[in-house]
């Protein structure tokens, strides 16, 4: 009886992004979202002379992927924003509280790693969507199975019995899951936005960059949306309102921003900068990654991720150096 030869190891490596945007929505964590790709590739590569073609190769890497972020998310509690935490606060800073560093924060994700690389506008427009903070993390109330269906199904597009195939159940146990799922993100207000996010605006990214680096707030406070939120993680703290935020930028004064430096990233699907303040040993080092949502004209989100949350690691991720010279 002829011996049939195992299959050549397939290459793995064109799924990567398209893996780590999958792993980022079920996860919540740009930086777990590279682990948990990285993971898969291994077990992949340990595996591969088990792979027999009967699936494709992009299922079967899904499948282990799938695996690898449920076994993570039995290690850490439900991440979330801020805003999930406790109301906005006053502009004062007797109300910032302490650097949750330890806390399961929902973090942002380089379009650079996550992003399909089409320039089809109905792709672009459906993966900014799907990436968007407020989206990843109205997932994370979901049990891990459901929220793979839920991905796979709605984000992805696949077919139920395909999802059904890699879970390892039936097309009426996906549906089900689908079922409880959209009740549960419509409970937490996930499918009620504010607003669409438009597509980055260069004036008005231009004018932002102008007078933040200028620190003329009134210029600044002209750009946000009158119900625009700021937050700040690892701060539990967050504002609400244009004049907030305002008034929270000079507070407390002299400000330690004023005098800082961007520089443009992107990150689920927005515009981004990393905000560098003045090293005292000279040069700027890192502060922020400010992640901008953008609507009607005016900037309605502002989150900065400080440094402090990851500072050897958040700034390089999404291609930005840990140095600027004076």
């Amino acid at each position: 009886m002829a011996v049939r030869a195992p299959l050549a190891p397939p290459d793995l490596e064109p799924y990567r992004r398209e893996l780590t945007g999958y792993c980022y929505r079920m996860l919540g964590s740009g930086f777990e979202a590279e682990d948990a790709v990285q993971e898969t590739m291994l077990r992949a590569w340990r595996h591969a002379d088990s792979f027999e073609g009967r699936s494709t190769v992009r299922s079967w890497l899904y499948r282990i992927a799938t695996n690898v972020c449920i076994d993570m998310t039995r290690q850490v509690q439900r991440r979330a924003r801020p805003m999930e935490m406790g109301p906005s606060s006053p502009p004062d800073e007797s109300f910032l509280g302490p650097l949750l560093t330890d806390h399961p924060w929902v973090t942002p994700v380089p379009d650079s790693r996550a992003a399909p690389e089409t320039s089809d506008p109905a792709d672009v427009a459906q993966y900014r969507e799907s990436v968007r903070l407020a989206f990843v993390t109205a997932l994370q109330h979901l049990p891990p199975r459901q929220r793979a269906a839920l991905i796979l199904c709605e984000v992805l597009r696949w077919q139920a019995v395909e999802v059904a195939e890699l879970l390892g159940t039936s097309v009426a146990a996906v549906n089900s899951a689908l079922q409880r799922a959209r009740a549960t993100l419509s409970a937490v207000g996930a499918e009620a936005h504010v607003a669409d996010l438009d597509p980055p605006d260069a004036a008005l990214l231009t004018r932002y960059v102008d007078a933040f680096e200028r620190y003329d707030i009134e210029a600044l406070v002209a750009l946000l949306h009158a119900d625009a939120v700021q937050s700040m993680p690892p701060f539990a703290m967050w504002l609400q309102g244009a004049a907030n935020i305002g008034a929270w930028m000079v507070e407390p004064g002299p400000s330690g921003c004023r005098g800082s430096r961007l520089l443009p990233t992107s990150a689920n699907g927005c515009p981004a900068f990393g905000q560098y303040r003045r090293d005292p040993a000279g040069g700027y080092t890192p502060w922020a990654l400010q992640v901008l949502e953008i609507s009607d004209g005016r900037i309605t989100g502002m989150n900065f991720f400080l440094a402090f949350m990851d500072p050897e690691r958040l700034f390089p991720t999404f291609g930005l150096p840990l140095h600027l010279d004076g």
